[in-house]
């Protein structure tokens, strides 16, 4: 029997032009593209690996899967069901395509600040000519610590990025055991509240797992200096807005560049929108060319090791969901 991969629904015309192109690559391969839910019911019990997500009703029907590959980098909670967990099937994901973009997106919210665009941006818009004075409203960044929360693909291409500005930048993370470059003091995440009132940027870049739900609360937002600015670009769910709001408002630090929010789309009621010192993107730090192509790129690879008996690319900690 041929090795099948099932593409879970719903199709759009990229997945579709990928399953014609793995056929093409891939002979050996069985593609079987379901176009509805009730197809993937029907297909699954053959399936030896699968593209998307896949319903616990389904999952109890493959009794060939060995391997799903997610639609994303990082799956929205409820991905990762226990009746997936539990299952023996290997997950991979996405990760490590929007390095490059993140990385840069980071960047542009760091020198945002440290050159005052936070204030200048609310003056252009009402045609006001307020200069600060000289030497004041400038963050120097070759003196100027970065805290980067998770030093994976994205950490590690921000930190390289805020190294080449002459910044001192330290890290935590769960995984990483050695520093990337850029990154002069690397520490697990037991370290983070030791960390946090040396940060003159605290750059959360983590996913949202059970672990990092909430964890940037009112309390840590209290270790940062007064001076500081807090920028999120990796699931808006590890941060309590509420608790930003407050720590703002009681000018325990001084802003905050947020891509991303528990609640999306941002409420336009939201308090964030008008305060002073918030610069606000609607989750488009990951926006750039050849994200497809990169996406393509690793199921392509991923395939090619499947029917080789090969270690798969970005495997899944299923219980962490990254």
């Amino acid at each position: 029997m041929p090795t099948t991969l099932l593409m879970l629904p719903p199709q759009t015309p990229t997945t579709r032009a990928w399953a014609t192109r793995l056929a093409g690559a891939l002979p050996e391969l069985s593609i079987v593209v379901a176009e509805t839910e009730a197809d993937g019911a029907r297909a699954v019990g053959d399936a030896d690996a699968a593209f998307g997500t896949m319903p616990d009703a389904m999952l109890g029907k493959a009794r060939r899967l060995r391997w799903l590959q997610a639609p994303q980098a990082a799956p929205p909670a409820g991905y990762y069901t226990q009746a997936l967990i539990a299952h023996p099937v290997v997950v991979t994901n996405f990760r490590e395509i929007y390095n490059d973009h993140i990385g840069a997106h980071i960047m542009a919210f760091v020198l945002a600040f440290a050159r005052g665009l936070h204030d200048y941006i609310p003056r252009q818009i009402r045609r006001e000519w307020r200069p600060e004075p000289l030497d004041t409203g400038v963050v120097h960044l070759p003196g100027a610590t970065a805290l980067i929360v998770g030093v994976g693909g994205i950490g590690a291409e921000a930190a390289r990025l805020a190294a080449a500005f002459g910044m001192h930048v330290i890290g935590v993370d769960a995984r990483r055991r050695e520093a990337p470059p850029g990154v002069l003091k690397l520490d697990g995440p037991d370290a983070l509240d030791s960390l946090l009132p040396l940060a003159d940027f605290v750059i959360l870049t983590v996913p949202h797992t059970p672990a990092t739900e909430g964890f940037m609360n009112r309390a840590r937002f209290r270790q940062m200096k007064r001076t500081a600015f807090f920028i999120n670009i990796g699931r808006g769910r590890t941060t309590r807005l509420d608790d930003l709001v407050e720590a703002l408002r009681a000018g325990e630090i001084a802003g905050a560049g947020l891509d991303v929010f528990e609640q999306e789309p941002l409420p336009a009621e939201h308090p964030l929108w008008a305060m002073p010192g918030v610069l606000i993107t609607p989750h488009t730090a990951g926006h750039g060319p050849h994200l497809d192509d990169r996406r393509f790129e690793i199921l392509l690879d991923n395939c090619r090791r499947f029917l080789a008996g090969q270690p798969l690319r970005n495997v899944v900690d299923k219980a962490s969901w990254f």
